[in-house]
């Protein structure tokens, strides 16, 4: 399920020049700009690794800018870009799209258990 979600998602995505890994990082940003990587790191749930170099490739399409943080000098925030805010409308419809034929068929109440039994799974998975 999760393998043709991510499929159906970057299919929809990638003519706006998003891939899989940085949408999650451009939603996270969208709700609270000014984050860092650490924080970041903690809540999508990632590699230290990994974000560093999501964050430079996202530096490097003109996506994020990064800037000294107000209060330590030593660590960085990551802001959005003027072209990024201008991504975001389209990249919510394409997975509000995806969303929606996902649950195709489905009632709202199923919809709603659906959504329910899937953050408690991953509850339980990222206590392990």
């Amino acid at each position: 399920m999760a393998r043709l979600f991510i499929r159906a998602i970057q299919e929809r995505i990638k003519p706006l020049g998003l891939s899989t890994g940085t949408f999650p990082v451009m939603l996270a940003l969208w709700e609270k700009e000014g984050q860092t990587q650490r924080e970041l790191v903690q809540e999508l749930g990632v590699e230290q690794a990994t974000m560093a170099n999501t964050l430079s490739r996202m530096e490097r399409d003109g996506l994020v800018i990064r800037r000294s943080h107000e209060a330590d000098a030593r660590v960085q925030t990551v802001w959005l870009t003027e072209r990024a805010w201008g991504l975001r409308e389209p990249a919510i419809e394409a997975a509000t799209e995806v969303n929606n034929l996902a649950t195709r068929g489905m009632s709202e109440q199923q919809r709603t258990e659906f959504t329910t039994l899937m953050s408690q799974v991953i509850a339980n998975l990222s206590e392990v």
